[in-house]
């Protein structure tokens, strides 16, 4: 196959930052996506209307035609009347970070409990609820799995609250979403789809493949493959593309710029497998029936074409970094210079 046209997708978790990073990260992701979910980790946090809204206009300034999905951060002391207020203000989601787990989390919360109020209006809101599902506290490569009793313990308490556990990367965190309850989901990462540890720390350290939650072994990474050409729907794309500049990945900023690859090293995975048909489901269809979004209508051409990944995008390398792709979006066009 030369050709696949797909409904046009959409990224359930993505990072585009603030001030010099912002243009460059729209562009990448508004040139392939019809809608994301972005992160609210920014300093300071996205935690209240104003700043939601603020933080929204910045973003459709670049291009009005992209759709920002807002979110905020959860935070102790935060008012169950500012929860409803950031729904009005278009919020569709607040997100859950467990305090020291990942960049801009110190400020995070320590256990579900303390923001026990704050989910109860969610669930009555209808807001999802993104959690970055990690321990800090216990040993690196644990850290999903010791987090798993407290998502089912929040899908307990509030079976009305719609849940996603965020880019999974264990096969434990895998099967906990696959038997766990109708209101929990999962978004996976191109990175934890198609790497494992060895490609962060097998050879020479390869800092730009290093991010949180950290790449698991080979049978985790199997689990996620699975499940994904299972044709799940509990599983859809959510990128975790989170740029840093060279000289913070050299210093170990966690996270990898995945925006501008996303899409074609996907349609590489699946057609590998011989399940490119599956491609359209879970970065289009799946992550907007969960939200309980609208499909996107508007559709995208995808060629057999090789092309190179640039080495670096102004002051940051992206992942795939001066390797060849197979595919690319028709008409896609990324500068180099920004």
């Amino acid at each position: 196959m030369k050709q696949i046209e797909i409904r046009k997708p959409d990224d359930f978790h993505i990072h585009l930052r603030q001030g010099d990073l912002l243009g460059m990260t729209v562009h990448h992701c508004s040139s392939v996506f019809a809608r994301a979910i972005v992160m609210p980790n920014t300093i300071p946090p996205i935690d209240s209307p104003e700043s939601l809204e603020d933080y929204r206009r910045q973003i459709s300034g670049i291009d009005p035609a992209f759709r920002p999905l807002m979110t905020f951060k959860l935070l102790k002391g935060m008012s169950s009347e500012n929860i409803r207020l950031l729904k009005k203000a278009g919020a569709v989601a607040g997100k859950l970070y467990p305090a020291g787990s990942t960049t801009n989390s110190a400020d995070g919360i320590t256990h579900w409990k303390e923001i026990v109020e704050l989910l109860k209006v969610m669930e009555e809101e209808g807001l999802v609820l993104s959690v970055h599902g990690e321990d800090p506290s216990v040993f690196s490569l644990d850290r999903e799995k010791a987090y798993i009793p407290e998502i089912l313990e929040i899908c307990e308490e509030f079976p009305q609250l719609k849940v996603v556990f965020e880019h999974l990367s264990s096969a434990e965190g895998i099967s906990t979403v696959e038997t766990g309850p109708d209101n929990l989901a999962g978004t996976i990462t191109v990175h934890h789809l198609l790497l494992t540890l060895d490609d962060l720390i097998g050879g020479s350290l390869n800092s730009h493949n290093f991010c949180k939650p950290v790449l698991k072994g080979p049978k985790d990474r199997e689990a996620i493959q699975s499940v994904v050409l299972e044709g799940n729907r509990k599983f859809f794309f959510g990128s975790d593309s989170a740029p840093h500049s060279a000289l913070k990945k050299s210093k170990g900023a966690a996270g990898s710029y995945t925006a501008p690859v996303t899409l074609p090293l996907l349609a590489e995975f699946f057609e590998s497998s011989n399940r490119l048909e599956l491609l359209e489901n879970f970065t289009s269809r799946f992550g907007a029936e969960f939200y309980g979004l609208p499909l996107n209508e508007e559709k995208i051409v995808m060629e057999k074409e090789r092309w190179t990944v640039p080495e670096r995008y102004g002051e940051v390398i992206p992942f795939f970094a001066s390797k060849e792709i197979n595919w690319k979006v028709k008409k896609m066009s990324f500068r180099s210079d920004i």
